[in-house]
C-alpha cells in the first residue's frame, strides 16, 4: 500500500538526516492524516486512490507556490518547493505520454459521438476518469480541446 511506502521512506529520511525529505513527508503525511479524520464519520476506508489524490492536491500546491515565488522574485523558495515537487512525484503512477492521453481522447470521443467543441464537459468527464491520476488534468483538458476543435473543421 502506498501509505507503507511513505512511512517507510520518512523513517528511512529520518536516520538518514534528510531534513527536506522529512519535512516534505511529514506534511503529506498530516495531510493523509486528516483525510483520515474526516472519512472517519462516513465510515468510509482510506485507499490509495484517496492518498494519491492528497498527493496530487499537493503536487498542484507546489506548482502554484513555485510560480509565486518565481513572479516574486524568491528564487531560494522556489528551489525549495521544486525539490519537495520532486519528492511528492516519487509517489505518483507513471503519468501518461501525450500521445497516450491523445489516444485515449480521441477514442471517447469517437465512443460518444463527439462532434464539436460543445461537447468539451462531456467528453471531458469520461477522459478524466480514465486519466486520473495519471496524467495532470491541465494536460488532459487541452488535449480535449484540440482534438474537438478538429472536428468543427
Amino acid at each position: 500500500m502506498l501509505l507503507e511506502k511513505i512511512n517507510q521512506d520518512f523513517k528511512k529520511a529520518l536516520s538518514e538526516k534528510d531534513e527536506l525529505k522529512v519535512s516534505t513527508l511529514r506534511m503529506l503525511k498530516t495531510a493523509i492524516h486528516n483525510l483520515e479524520i474526516e472519512l472517519r464519520p462516513k465510515k468510509k476506508e482510506l485507499t490509495d486512490e484517496l492518498i494519491l489524490e492528497v498527493i496530487n492536491r499537493e503536487i498542484k500546491r507546489r506548482k502554484e507556490a513555485i510560480e509565486a515565488y518565481e513572479k516574486g522574485n524568491r528564487l531560494d523558495l522556489a528551489e525549495k518547493e521544486k525539490k519537495e515537487l520532486e519528492i511528492l512525484s516519487l509517489y505518483l503512477p507513471e503519468q501518461l505520454s501525450d500521445d497516450k492521453i491523445r489516444e485515449i481522447v480521441r477514442a471517447k470521443i469517437a465512443e460518444l459521438g463527439a462532434s464539436s467543441p460543445q461537447d468539451f464537459g462531456k467528453v471531458m468527464g469520461v477522459v478524466t476518469k480514465e486519466t486520473k491520476g495519471k496524467a495532470e488534468g491541465s494536460k488532459v483538458a487541452a488535449i480535449v480541446k484540440e482534438e474537438l476543435n478538429k472536428l468543427k473543421v
